[in-house]
């Protein structure tokens, strides 16, 4: 859906704006735009919708350098990367830290109140996972080449500010905030676990360090706030960052974590098996991510059911949900489906949800 701004506005002009703009002829298309995505949604059977943010040119960098403190580039970052079933493509962005990290009025608040006021159904808020300025920081040894020197303070302050930011959004009204992460499917993966040992940090302790920053976030917000963590290997114009199942952080990211759910990336074999859901508490949902974004075959509802059947062998099916493995589109390139694809991609998860929970 994101590739209807850049069709009306030209890739040019949209990629100069990132973060809060004072252009009325931008705001007018992105209304528009927003206002399509929500009725989209709707007209699909989603319970909770989204703005399509299509207000930000990236899914992150919209947040965060916004902030006192960060700047972001590709040079030099051969350490993250994107793949295809060619290999590389190109480096993933680099995260420069020049100054204190300290908040600033967000531009997702805003945002969300828009949505919020054009929505029969729950309004959803997706921000970026605190850790993942660490990670596409260069761990602790990219931190320490910037501003600070003690990483302690980097963690307090950058727990500070998304307190503050979780905090504006429980105010607008929100009640149903979703972090997105790529950092513990990073974590998954043999080459990016010896990636963080090269940056001085251990990959075991590192996943202990991120539920526990990721909790102190959480602790500021007020009770009937619900909070998810999607987890990613990465979505850019059809390509990704990571690959390996869930096995070196399921037993953290599912008993750690004080979020009330998971949305995991299932629509490849790059995820690993359905055996780590057995580590999944009572009172926790994990929505599987078993719809592809990657590409426009739409999943049978047949294939659909006998995946929800393999999943449920590990964890109550009442437990289990079913969505898209991430978002039809992670930057302004999109990913290559049409905006019929995706409306029939949501259609057909309403559906076989129906089938196999009810209609809730």
């Amino acid at each position: 859906m994101k590739l209807a701004r850049e069709r009306q506005l030209g890739p040019q002009t949209a990629d100069r704006h990132l973060g809060p703009h004072d252009d009325p002829d931008l705001r007018r298309v992105e209304d528009e735009c927003i206002r399509t995505a929500i009725a989209m949604q709707e007209r699909a059977g989603l319970n909770a919708v989204t703005d399509g943010e299509f207000r930000r040119r990236s899914w992150w960098l919209e947040l965060i350098m916004n902030w006192d403190g960060l700047a972001a580039d590709r040079a030099g970052n051969s350490d993250v990367v994107w793949r295809n079933q060619s290999g590389v493509q190109q480096a993933a962005s680099r995260l420069w830290i020049n100054g204190p990290i300290r908040w600033r009025e967000s531009p997702i608040v805003r945002a969300f109140t828009f949505l919020k006021a054009n929505t029969r159904r729950t309004p959803k808020v997706t921000i970026p996972a605190p850790m993942i300025l660490h990670m596409h920081a260069g761990g602790d040894h990219g931190v320490r080449e910037g501003h600070y020197k003690d990483v302690e303070q980097f963690w307090d302050d950058v727990v500070a500010a998304y307190r503050q930011e979780v905090a504006a959004l429980a105010a607008a009204g929100a009640t149903y905030i979703q972090f997105d992460d790529t950092c513990f499917a990073m974590l998954c993966d043999p080459l990016y676990r010896t990636t963080v040992q090269k940056w001085g940090n251990d990959p075991d302790r590192l996943v202990m360090e991120y539920a526990e920053r990721t909790n102190q976030v959480i602790a500021a917000l007020p009770d009937g706030v619900t909070v998810t963590l999607h987890q990613c290997r990465g979505n850019r114009e059809g390509n990704w960052m990571a690959e390996g199942g869930y096995d070196p952080v399921a037993d953290v990211l599912f008993n750690w974590i004080n979020v009330d759910g998971y949305f995991l990336e299932y629509d490849t074999p790059r995820a690993g098996s359905f055996a780590p859901l057995r580590l999944l508490p009572r009172g926790k949902k994990v929505v599987l991510g078993l719809v592809t974004t990657k590409d426009p075959r739409i999943e049978s509802v047949e294939g659909l059911k006998r995946r929800i059947e393999e999943a449920a062998k590990f964890a109550p099916l009442e437990q289990l949900g079913l969505s898209p493995q991430c978002g039809f589109a992670s930057s302004i390139q999109g990913n290559p489906l049409s905006e019929a694809d995706q409306e029939a991609k949501l259609a057909r998860i309403v559906q076989v949800a129906r089938e196999v929970w009810g209609s809730g």
